[in-house]
This record gives structure tokens, sequence and C-alpha cells, in this order.
């Protein structure tokens, strides 16, 4: 019965230190700076946008309903696409990500985070990402 009394309080206190050091991660920040119907194309829409990840930040694996084009601001990067080599990215450096591939982009170990600038052509009225494991 002693045990059941300090289960509870140690599994308590082992919540709030993960969800503590979940919160300390540096956090990658999306903004959509604007969103288009795409002329002439029924059911299509273009979207420009920032990605900005510091330091030890990432951006999981996930897919877009549409092509993905996008260019390296500042900082170092790391693409990462399913089924490819890892590519490194740095400023001046551009990407492209076909529809429904998975990908991720990691800040690289030991740099200082980076920034890219993307343009998606998506199917109107889909979410704009899905996470996928």
């Amino acid at each position: 019965m002693m045990t059941r009394v300090w289960l509870m309080p140690l599994a308590v206190l082992a919540l709030s230190l993960n969800a503590a050091a979940d919160e300390q991660k540096p956090q990658p920040q999306r903004t959509i700076l604007e969103r288009h119907d795409q002329s002439g194309v029924a059911g299509k829409e273009i979207v420009i946008g920032t990605a900005t990840l510091p330091a030890g930040a990432a951006i999981g694996f996930h897919v877009h309903p549409g092509d993905e084009t996008g260019y390296v601001l500042k900082g170092t990067l790391i693409w990462k696409v399913r089924g490819q080599p890892d590519k490194v990215l740095k400023a001046g450096d551009s990407f492209f990500n076909p529809r429904g591939s998975a990908h991720s982009v990691v800040a690289a170990p030991g740099g200082e985070g980076g920034t890219a600038v993307s343009t998606w052509i998506l199917d109107k009225g889909q979410p704009f990402a899905t996470a996928v494991p």
C-alpha cells in the first residue's frame, strides 16, 4: 500500500518534468505571408510563407496537398526527404518538394538556425500540412 502512495506523486512529477522539457525545446515558427486563388485554375491556391528555425529546432515529417518550392534566406538548414539522403541547405540555396513527399527541416547542429521562404501551390480547402509518422 505504501508503494501506491508514492507512485502517484512520482508519476505526476515525471509528467511535469517531461512537459517542462518539451516547453524548453526551441520551437520553429511558420508565418503565412499571403494566400491567393490561382488564376485560371479552379480549386488551387498559392501560399507564400516563411519558416524560422532557431538553433536546435525541427519541423517534423509532414506532407502538403501540392508542390512546394523554397529558398533559404539565412542560416543553415537540413532538408530531409524520405527515401533520399539529407541535404544541407545554406543561405542562397533553393529546394523543391513535390506533392505528397514526406519531408522535414531541421536547424543544422552547431549553427544558429535559419529561415526559409516557400511558395506552395495547394489544393484549396485542404489542410496546409499533415504530419506523418
